[in-house]
């Protein structure tokens, strides 16, 4: 029932909605039905009145009472335009020589023209609240349909992505679990080695580096199964996790040709903030790995600046000195599914972003900068 209650409620508000707009133009149909008739003789009798320049005014006294039943706001005039009598205006006035009447004298025209003989006297009536409500209530209804019609789209649409997002997550949870029998075997294959390399230097010298690789599978498994679950908020030293972060990448690019050097800056002492490690740790991984891809096929320099931020949180900027971001593209490189690489997937710095300002109430900005590209990630302490 909980998943249905949206759409119910749309569909509620469809059918109120319907069921007023039916209910209204009845009742429309019933009132201009009998204002037809009385308009008819109303305007028999304006004419017939001002074309008697006598004096007597008796059949527009009497006029004014039919007008009344009704509600028409009505001002009558004589030829030098000074009100002479007004009925049914939307406002309290001290008589028909308040400067307020003949004011709106020019109102009520532009609702509809004045009758009768200017040299005489000439009537001036407006919309009855009737009409203005036909004006005005078909707008609100259509109005609130588009309201109604845009949320029940929202609602299928989130609804969709909702569906989708449980079905990936349960797909990487699946895959983590199957990870885990091999990287076992992986792991226990990698201490045979270990003790089977004493005399050989060079296998020696790999293995460490083939553990690491385990390692980094064994982690990138239980990123999988953190998918779609909340971020935890445990004490962490994020300068560690930034500099284990750097330290995995200084092993592996390249220092033949067209080097690439990751240089960071951090204070000695711990930086400590609330969070979650395995997930923080993709997240700064994404930003890396997007600099050494900038950098690749060209050598540079990637700094990483780790400092206290505001109150108790921290500021960890991550600066290369590739080509940058063009400025067209700057608002669309959070967007997932975009990238600037021929093959790229579109998928590290929105993973990035949502990791640290869904899960940890941070932000990630990229930032101006005369070469390369900067971003800044603010976590909260």
């Amino acid at each position: 029932m909980r998943r249905s209650a949206p759409v119910v409620l749309v569909t509620l508000g469809l059918l109120a909605l319907l069921g007023s707009y039916v209910w209204y133009t009845q009742r429309v149909v019933r009132e201009l039905d009998r204002e037809a008739r009385q308009t008819a003789q109303l305007f028999s009798r304006v004419y017939a009145a001002v074309a008697r320049p006598t004096g007597d005014d008796q059949a527009l006294v009497d006029l004014l009472s039919t007008l009344q039943e009704f509600r028409v706001p009505i001002i009558i005039t004589d030829s030098a335009g000074r009100p002479t009598a007004a009925s049914n205006l939307p406002f309290t006035y001290d008589g028909v020589g308040d400067p307020k009447v003949a004011a709106y004298v020019a109102a009520l025209d532009r609702e509809s023209a004045p009758v009768g003989d200017p040299t005489f006297q000439l009537v001036h009536f407006g919309q009855s609240p009737l009409v203005a409500g036909m004006q005005r209530i078909p707008i609100l209804q259509a109005a609130l349909l588009a309201v109604l019609i845009i949320v029940g789209v929202v609602v299928l649409l989130t609804r969709s992505r909702a569906e989708r997002e449980r079905v990936w997550a349960g797909m990487a949870r699946e895959a983590a679990h199957q990870l885990g029998t091999p990287l076992s075997s992986l792991s226990g294959w990698v201490e045979l080695l270990r003790d089977r390399a004493a005399g050989d230097a060079s296998l020696g010298a790999a293995i460490p580096h083939i553990a690491g690789d385990v390692e980094r599978l064994e982690r990138v498994a239980h990123r999988f199964e953190r998918i779609g679950r909340p971020a935890k908020r445990d004490p962490i030293d994020i300068a560690d996790v930034v500099t284990r972060v750097a330290n995995y990448y200084r092993a592996r690019l390249p220092t033949l040709a067209n080097t690439i050097t990751i240089d960071i800056i951090r204070h000695e002492e711990p930086l400590l903030i609330p969070g979650d490690r395995v997930l923080l740790e993709w997240a700064f991984e994404s930003l890396v790995k997007n600099a050494v891809d900038a950098l690749s096929g060209q050598g540079g320099t990637i700094t990483i600046t780790i400092e206290a931020g505001a109150g108790s949180g921290a500021l960890v900027r991550v600066a290369d000195t590739g080509p940058g971001v063009p400025r067209e593209l700057r608002g669309r490189i959070f967007a997932a599914g975009f990238s600037t690489k021929e093959r790229g997937w579109g998928v590290g710095l929105p993973l990035a972003r949502r990791i640290v300002e869904e899960g940890h109430r941070g932000r990630v900005s990229l930032m101006p900068s005369d070469r390369g590209a900067v971003f800044d990630v603010i976590l909260p302490g």
